[in-house]
């Protein structure tokens, strides 16, 4: 654990990463998961008040050889299968559209790790999970999506001072170990507002439309996490440290044109 807090406070070594059960679609490399571009092949879909493989409404779709969500209904994909010691690539971009409640919002997704439980059991919608948040001015910031238990928590380096009510990832600041809530990526806008096309001065997001590369290296129970090549947010001791992966939707619109898992396990 030391070396790993030293490598992570200099930041001059990153990992790259693992899963176990791969559900096919794997290349016989590191690979253990990629999606193919043509379906959700591995994934199933859970959304609120209609539950699993319910999707009349074509929430989560294919085209273009991108996954698209609409938003439109709370809920999200979930893997069939569960990993751990992985490098998660993920890239995407926000679409126009944005739904109620949310219309006139921060744009909102996110990517849930290590979820585990039975569906539906946070809020009618995710598995409980450590999440990786997908928002205008936060995608970076970390979430303990849990029951308030031991069960679920993260320990962050963070600043002396929080932002409101949550705290702020320092590297090389004193631990915080949390139960729900969430940890702030470093540059989190203090003047950070709820609306749409929210933009902070320090922003490493790219505008609507353009693509981003989201990366959470996770390796034993830490998770590293990465926006467009630089470290926004760190977290170790982190239960679980295994599970499914969910990508939510939560009223506006997105798309993944990459989501891969690679093992850290050769």
């Amino acid at each position: 654990m030391i070396s790993r807090m030293l490598s992570f406070v200099t930041l001059t070594a990153l990992v790259t990463g693992c899963a176990s059960h791969p559900p096919g679609n794997t290349d016989g490399s590191n690979v253990l998961y990629r999606f193919n571009g043509k379906s959700l092949d591995g994934f199933y879909t859970f959304l609120k008040d209609r539950g699993r493989d319910n999707d009349p409404k074509k929430v989560f779709t294919v085209s273009d050889g991108m996954i698209h969500v609409t938003g439109a209904e709370w809920g999200g994909i979930t893997t069939h299968d569960e990993y751990e010691n992985y490098h998660l690539i993920a890239e995407f971009k926000w679409g126009p559209t944005t739904h109620a409640p949310r219309e006139d919002k921060a744009r909102d997704c996110g990517i849930l790790l290590h979820s585990t439980g039975d569906d539906g059991a946070y809020g009618g919608m995710w598995l409980y999970s450590i999440e990786c948040q997908m928002i205008e001015g936060g995608t970076g910031d970390v979430l303990v999506v849990g029951d308030k238990s031991d069960a679920f928590a993260v320990t962050c380096p963070v600043a002396d001072e929080k932002q409101g009510s949550s705290h702020l990832f320092k590297p090389g600041g004193k631990p915080v170990t949390i139960h729900g809530g969430r940890i702030n990526w470093w540059g989190r806008d203090p003047a950070w507002q709820d609306v749409k096309d929210f933009r902070g001065a320090r922003d490493i997001e790219k505008p609507v439309g353009e693509w981003n590369r989201l990366e959470c290296i996770c390796d034993g129970a830490t998770i590293t996490i990465k926006l467009n090549g630089k470290v926004v947010n760190f977290c170790s001791d982190s239960k679980p440290s295994r599970g499914k992966i969910q990508v939510q939707s939560e009223g506006a619109e997105v798309f993944f044109r990459r989501f891969e898992l690679k093992s850290l396990e050769s």
